[in-house]
């Protein structure tokens, strides 16, 4: 088993004479008769005490207010990873004190129960937060609290170190390693719990670097990214290790996936390394109003491999990060969120421009999204056949809030304006020429 998770034996009143051999029935006897006894009493006051400890101290630490998402603490106090954490922590310090004072017989029991409810719950909480949505982290959860809870009893009843010594035996070669059915154990189970470990701690790291986050966003995306990546890494580097596999192997794997990258995985490749890019140049940034191959949206997310946009309507489009790289692309955010929008309207001929104009450009300023600087500005565009062609330029702020809903109040001032005016707006003029046949003789 794991270094951390072993569980210092009892005394040999109650302990098996070998350690590959399980519990008799008489042993388990005489541990059933010791929980009996009076001092098994005094155990079970030291692990209330030790759980009462373990709650007061997460309840004073999270507050009154219950946070649902945190991983430490959870809904209520005792079904965050804290609480079995402590409350562990306090047992095996108690069990180190009264070690020789009274037999400790239901500490061998307590100990393990701790144990598993830690790793069920630090397995529950992780795997949740990172995978919200995923059902087969249900069908997880319950694969790690039954294996958790039967390790516990093929611990206490000594079943646990006569396993892992015919596993011992069942061995094989790897290369020049020689490898054993517990050493891959072992590191199947080093690998799950440090892979937990590492998203715990990257998810609150990623947390705590997001939050409150404006206009270094982009910067702390990257970094958040990163740190995931090399605690992954790290993760899985210590469970090969722990698996008894040398890691000098891995040399030659590094080369083969190098290779295979740069042919096969090229496209992919790339794409991470764009997002890379993108997230340190800072030229794209989470909440900028973009277009991209004729798709307008404002970015929602940048991740390693895509972007997320979604444009007014609700659309969302996932663009590879290698096309913000090599292609054409508008950002109106990045320099000024300002946006000039534009409407195009007819007069009749013979209208009076010089007092309807700056009529009409008094009109549309005094609406509360078009800015006064730049302000509004009305230009005669053209002279088409039907009347004078008159384009509306306008400046607004806020794109990101909508640009139709912009364009309809300006169309619907302009309309009031001419309204009160009494400035027509040209209907279609077509002559329509007619033969006439010629008189007959």
């Amino acid at each position: 088993m794991l270094s951390f998770l072993s569980i210092p034996a009892l005394p040999t009143a109650v302990t098996p004479t070998h350690s590959s051999q399980p519990l008799s029935a008489e042993e388990l006897q005489a541990l059933w008769g010791q929980l009996h006894q009076p001092a098994a009493l005094t155990e079970i006051a030291v692990i209330l005490a030790c759980l009462g400890m373990s709650w007061l101290l997460v309840r004073v630490w999270r507050g009154r207010q219950a946070d649902p998402a945190s991983i430490w603490f959870g809904q209520k106090v005792v079904d965050g990873v804290l609480f079995p954490l402590l409350a562990l922590l306090f047992a095996l310090g108690m069990r180190r004190v009264l070690l020789g004072e009274v037999p400790l017989t239901v500490f061998r029991v307590a100990v393990p129960v701790l144990v598993s409810l830690a790793v069920i719950r630090l397995t529950v909480k992780v795997l949740g937060a990172a995978f919200p949505t995923s059902r087969t982290v249900r069908i997880v959860e319950r694969t790690v609290s039954w294996l958790a809870w039967l390790g516990t009893v093929l611990w206490v009843t000594g079943v646990m170190p006569l396993i892992l010594d015919e596993m011992e035996e069942v061995t094989w070669k790897v290369g020049a390693t020689q490898v054993s059915l517990r050493n891959l154990v072992e590191g199947g189970l080093s690998a799950v719990l440090v892979l937990i470990l590492s998203l715990s701690i990257s998810s609150a790291i990623e947390t705590r670097l997001l939050r409150g986050a404006t206009d270094n966003l982009s910067v702390r995306k990257i970094a958040a990214n990163a740190i995931r990546a090399v605690l992954m890494t790290c993760g899985v580097l210590m469970a090969l290790s722990a698996a008894g596999i040398d890691l000098t192997a891995l040399s030659v794997l590094g080369g083969a996936i190098g290779v295979g990258l740069g042919f096969g995985l090229q496209k992919l490749a790339a794409n991470y390394v764009s997002g890379f890019v993108i997230l340190a140049e800072r030229s794209l940034r989470i909440g900028d109003l973009v277009k991209v191959d004729n798709f307008e949206g404002r970015i929602t997310d940048i991740n390693t491999r895509y972007t997320v946009l979604r444009s007014a309507a609700g659309r969302e489009s996932i663009v590879p990060n290698e096309l913000l790289i090599t292609q054409r692309v508008e950002n109106a955010s990045l320099a000024d969120t300002k946006m000039m929008l534009s409407t195009v309207l007819q007069v009749a001929y013979g209208s009076d421009l010089d007092r309807t104009l700056p009529e009409l450009e008094r009109a549309i300023a005094a609406l509360p999204r078009v800015l006064d600087n730049p302000g509004p500005q009305v230009f005669l565009s053209g002279f088409p056949s039907d009347g004078l062609e008159l384009t509306v330029a306008f400046w607004i702020a806020d794109p990101e809030n909508g640009q139709l809903a912009a364009r309809s109040d300006v169309n619907l001032t302009i309309l009031a304006t001419l309204n009160r005016l009494g400035v027509q707006i040209p209907y279609p003029q077509r002559v329509v020429h007619a033969a006439v046949p010629a008189p007959q003789a």
